[in-house]
């Protein structure tokens, strides 16, 4: 092993400290944050980004403490290490977003980045990275969860400290102690001298403390535009074929299909290296594979090679590139999509011949595995073949079909399941336990937790902006103490809910049906988007009924039922398609807002959500709702309205559909609920008659990707929209649609500025 420098300024390679969760455990001397709810603890090993004031982009191992809504930094484990301190402190407020970055390249390895910043100031940033997108993912939940104890700890009034942005966890800023600069700087020269010898020690988090955990299969929540018919089977996997002929395909859609006995992290690592001795062991036809270019931590291009002699009588050595965009849905799937690109300046190999690869799509899901210790995924693959050749095939059930290239893509699920197969040590996951977590029994248990002496927020106490001699002094930190901790385990985002209901209030509808319904008059309202006159209409809008959306039933939280929607509850009144250099905001305080006119006004309330959409120029989709009653006050839709930012992004929930389109869009966008809080920033602001959703589809690098995807196909689209509040309390079944939009070929240049 190298020296201590070398061990922790060095960047993981392919390997690197992994992160487990265990079982809760009864633990009442564990403190949460400010009391009123079980403790809990999560503590493990992750990177710490960013760059000294010299410039130099360090990567520094740390052991994360969370407890609560309070998290501490060490240099070293605290449970082998009796008695260190923190070099860094503070606390989780409830302004706090966790961006996901994904892969960043650091030191001959791969990382997967976490980003934090604080929503009312976005220069209080930091990062730290994980070895495995596994990993990140559960320390976006253990964040969370702290956030929603900030959000509690707010509405019982004990969370003034919470307030203080002055006491947040900094990951930029300074320690504020003295440094010694020539000493630091003669370590800083001996950085990356030595041999990587950091081992990942991999585990699974579980299912405790996840957001929605259950496993709710491989149904979206809107009726798919596939029909897939199985074809053929070899080797255990299944191939089927698009029979629905929908449009936007240029040829026939045909995917494979098997059972992976492996974490779907593992798997999607897997597919991801660019490692060929690991490809070689699955994949019969992919030979070399070259990072071009790392556009962002979810897209790049990647040039590659593969020899064909095994499958034909010629020997024509092929060479391509393409690019990668992958994803990972709130359900943990995670989807590759793979697209051949035109570079300027293409990589070229003596003897090979360039062609342009498949588009393709991979997607991974987790499967159900009750009663079983062993991880199993479903993987897909699915690409778009010349449907001259499939059709021939078909009618000739030809055995040359075993001699091409297709075949030999639809055999890579096939390869990796034998490949997960002849390598037990992957399928299973490390008994090595890096990163924990702890609850104290919610039966009544008292434990004591006193305020932290502590003046920094999250952002403040992560970063080591200047730090040049970071390995040999240790702040003066400790973690809060326990404190009274009371209350059962339920959502935090709904514990204002459950203080209500303990006073008996009655439930009511989402509307007052005392007051009398009012009659929309549809001339009096006008977007800049008309409004459509048929189905084969463009650029314009339309309402569509919800029953081609899946929501939740009575039954729900017993047996995961969906049902069809109905009708809205909210009226579509208009739609506005803006343009500007500068992001939109507060559209509906605009004076020429349809909101500030006379009959705007007269409306009980109304609906905005605001779609700001990243490009050059910037756009901004505004969808107006409205209710031909008031909001009853009581109701799930009233507190929704009413309430605060942790529980509207807990409850804000959209359904995409794309009905006609690309399919590698149809697959990108895909047909699943997507929480909009959770996946990107959402401001709220509620004035008069109206609550406005100013939905930053920027600040999330996934969701950014994914718009500038469907922005290439927007005027081949017809994708339908629903907006809902989520039911997470068996009283709030079944749902209700707030509110649909179909925006049919939209064109860009149709945007009007505002």
């Amino acid at each position: 092993m190298g020296s201590k420098e070398e061990v922790v300024m060095e960047r993981v390679g392919s390997e690197g400290e992994g992160s487990e969760i265990r079982s809760p455990e009864s633990n009442s001397s564990d403190g949460g944050g400010g009391g009123g709810r079980s403790a809990f603890e999560y503590f493990g090993w992750v990177y710490h980004l960013g760059v000294n004031s010299i410039g130099h982009e360090y990567c520094h191992l740390r052991f994360l403490f969370l407890r609560g809504n309070y998290v501490a930094m060490y240099k070293r484990d605290p449970h082998e290490n009796p008695g260190i301190k923190p070099i860094r402190k503070g606390v989780i407020n409830h302004t706090l977003v966790v961006e996901e970055v994904g892969r960043r390249h650091v030191n001959n390895g791969d990382l997967y980045v976490l980003r934090f910043y604080n929503r009312l100031d976005k220069a209080k940033k930091g990062e730290i990275a994980c070895a495995s997108p596994g990993e990140a993912r559960k320390w976006i939940e253990a964040f969370e969860q702290a956030k929603q104890q900030a959000e509690y700890d707010l509405l019982r009034g004990s969370g003034c400290q919470s307030l203080n942005t002055n006491s947040e966890l900094n990951l930029d800023g300074h320690r504020p102690r003295v440094r010694r600069y020539a000493q630091g700087l003669g370590k800083l020269i001996k950085i990356g001298k030595g041999p990587e010898t950091l081992l990942r020690k991999a585990s699974d988090l579980g299912s405790f403390g996840r957001v929605n955990s259950y496993d709710e299969g491989d149904t979206g929540d809107a009726f798919d535009a596939h029909e897939w018919r199985c074809v053929r089977t070899f080797n255990g996997i299944r191939v089927f074929e698009d029979v629905s002929k929908s449009k936007g395909a240029k040829g026939i859609l045909v995917k494979s299909v098997g059972v992976v006995e492996a974490n779907l992290d593992t798997v999607f690592e897997v597919l991801m290296s660019l490692d060929r001795h690991k490809r070689y062991e699955w994949d019969m036809l992919t030979g070399d594979l070259e990072l071009v270019e790392a556009i962002d931590g979810h897209y790049d291009v990647v040039y590659g090679t593969y020899d064909p002699k095994y499958l034909t009588w010629w020997n024509s050595k092929k060479d391509f590139v393409f690019s990668r965009q992958w994803f990972r849905g709130q359900d943990g799937a995670y989807s590759i999509l793979q697209r051949p690109v035109v570079l300027k300046k293409q990589p070229q190999r003596s003897g090979y011949q360039h062609i342009k690869m498949n588009p393709s799509i991979w997607e991974i899901r987790r499967l159900s595995t009750s009663g079983s210790s062993t991880s199993k995924c479903l993987v897909t693959q699915m690409l778009e073949i010349n449907s001259s050749f499939w059709d021939k095939w078909k009618r000739r059930r030809s055995s040359n079909f075993e001699r091409t290239i297709s075949f030999a893509l639809l055999c890579q699920v096939a390869g990796l399941r034998e490949y997960f197969g002849a390598n037990p040590s992957l399928t299973s996951d490390s008994p090595t336990t890096i990163v924990h977590a702890k609850v104290s029994d919610p039966s009544g248990t008292h434990v004591e937790l006193e305020d932290p002496d502590s003046k920094d927020e999250f952002y403040d106490a992560i970063a080591d902006g200047d730090s040049l001699d970071d390995e040999d002094s240790d702040d003066d930190a400790e973690l809060p103490k326990a404190g009274k901790v009371k209350l059962k385990n339920v959502s935090w985002a709904i514990t204002a809910l459950a203080l209500k209901r303990s006073k008996g209030l009655p439930e009511s509808s989402e509307l007052n049906t005392n007051f009398p319904a009012i009659t929309f008059d549809p001339s009096q309202f006008h977007g800049s988007l008309r409004q459509g006159k048929g189905e084969s209409d463009t650029n314009c809008w339309s309402s569509p009924g919800g029953q081609g959306f899946m929501i939740r039933g009575k039954t729900y939280f017993k047996d995961y039922s969906k049902i069809a929607g109905g009708d809205p509850l909210l009226k579509l009144i208009a739609v506005d398609w803006f343009r500007s250099d500068d992001t939109i905001h507060n559209v509906g305080s605009h004076p020429k807002c349809l909101v500030q006119s006379d009959a705007g006004k007269k409306l009980p309330f109304i609906l905005i959500i605001n779609l700001q959409i990243p490009a050059k120029p910037n756009y901004s989709l505004a969808l107006y709702y409205a209710a031909d009653r008031p909001v009853n006050k009581e109701s799930l839709l009233g507190r929704f309205v009413d309430g605060t930012d942790v529980f509207r992004d807990a409850r804000f929930k959209l359904i995409p559909s794309i009905i006609e389109g690309y399919w590698m869009v149809k697959r990108a966008v895909g047909t699943r609920a997507c929480l909009l809080g959770k996946a990107v920033t959402c401001n709220y602001i509620r004035k008069d008659n109206f609550l406005e959703i100013d939905v930053d589809i920027g600040s999330s690098s996934v969701a950014k990707s994914i718009i500038s995807l469907v922005l290439g196909y927007v005027t081949g689209i017809v994708v339908d929209l629903a907006i809902l509040v989520e039911a997470q309390e068996e009283r709030e079944l079944p749902e209700y649609i707030l509110g649909t939009v179909r925006l049919s070929r939209v064109r860009l240049d149709s945007a009007v500025p505002l």
